[in-house]
């Protein structure tokens, strides 16, 4: 079992950054991919990033690519996500999510998820 616990949300302007983190506890002596989903209201999870247990590939959905970066610090047992040139679209509940195949985790079924940090952009 593993445990993601995230923190780092909040209300920003479009155009603005924010950097949301997130601490896994349990089993975590296990090679996770790791990485974010979000929920907007009214729509289903969708996949944002992932990254591979050693650092060496990382994911991004399409509408975050070039704007999103993925990091993880494995001694720390965290991952972040650093959202820059943020917009109204990606106002969403995120999610932090693990899980040994990087694929589940990219179709948005991954093995362990958190409770979700609200991140609201809007003037």
């Amino acid at each position: 079992q593993v445990q993601l616990v995230e923190s780092g949300g909040g209300l920003v302007q479009p155009g603005e950054s924010l950097r949301l983190s997130c601490t896994a506890s349990g089993n975590t002596r296990r090679a996770y991919t790791m990485g974010w989903l979000r929920q907007a209201p009214g729509q289903a999870r969708e996949f944002v990033a992932a990254q591979t247990w050693d650092g060496g590939v990382r994911y991004y959905a399409e509408p975050v690519k070039g704007r999103f970066t993925i990091s993880r610090d494995n001694s720390k047992n965290e991952v972040y996500l650093q959202m820059s040139n943020l917009k109204s679209e990606d106002t969403a509940v995120y999610y932090c999510a693990a899980d040994v195949v990087s694929d589940d985790l990219r179709n948005g079924r991954p093995d362990y998820w958190g409770q979700g940090t609200q991140v609201t952009v809007s003037s």
